[in-house]
């Protein structure tokens, strides 16, 4: 038996209303630890290894810097029964200004260092932008979501480790060649180059 045309247009209206759902149905949305992001690619572990060591150094540059103050300042509390009044109040005074000194200079490298982790952390958001750009494409999705400000997600959209892996793989690239540079009497144009003479 044969459907007839009113079942026929019914399961047309159905088919009809599925394609619809399916063309409507949002895109999903992606989670991302930004933190983990950033710790875990080769790029993040380099620059917190550099920040560790410089940070390491630079204590132990204070720690010595303090020694030979305290030295010096009990070097001259020491000499000044041998001293005049006025001969002291200015090796003190020295002293004084030599301390403000060397205060400034090492508060100076303490901030360059801060300076230098925040232009890494910007560097960093520059290159991640496009790698977590393609992944949006990739998964089709309509946004990524910072994993820390979502109540409960389910892990299949948890992209972090696709994007750690495909942020160090386009690290790892070598970078494009540059053009070959022309000798400096050339001409842009090899249209306008003098003809060979015979």
């Amino acid at each position: 038996m044969r459907p007839g045309p009113m079942r026929l247009a019914a399961a047309g209206l159905l088919l009809l209303a599925a394609a619809s759902q399916a063309q409507e149905a949002p895109a999903p949305l992606l989670t991302l630890d930004q933190d983990r992001f950033f710790l875990e690619s080769d790029f993040g572990r380099a620059a917190i290894d550099r920040e560790r060591a410089d940070t390491a150094a630079l204590e132990q540059e204070n720690k010595r810097i303090e020694a030979g103050l305290v030295a010096e300042e009990q070097a001259l509390t020491e000499q000044r029964a041998a001293l005049s009044p006025e001969e002291f109040t200015a090796r003190a005074t020295a002293f004084d200004e030599k301390v403000e000194r060397i205060r400034a200079e090492q508060d100076a490298k303490a901030q360059a260092l801060v300076a230098r982790r925040d232009a890494e952390r910007q560097e960093f958001r520059q290159l991640a932008g496009p790698v977590l750009g393609e992944l949006l494409g990739e998964r089709k999705a309509m946004a990524i979501l910072d994993k820390g400000l979502v109540i409960v997600a389910l892990s299949a959209i948890d992209i972090t480790d696709a994007a750690i892996a495909k942020l160090n793989a386009a690290l790892a690239r070598p970078p494009a060649d540059p053009p070959a540079e022309l000798p400096p009497d050339a001409p842009d144009d090899p249209a306008e180059a003098p003809p060979a003479t015979p």
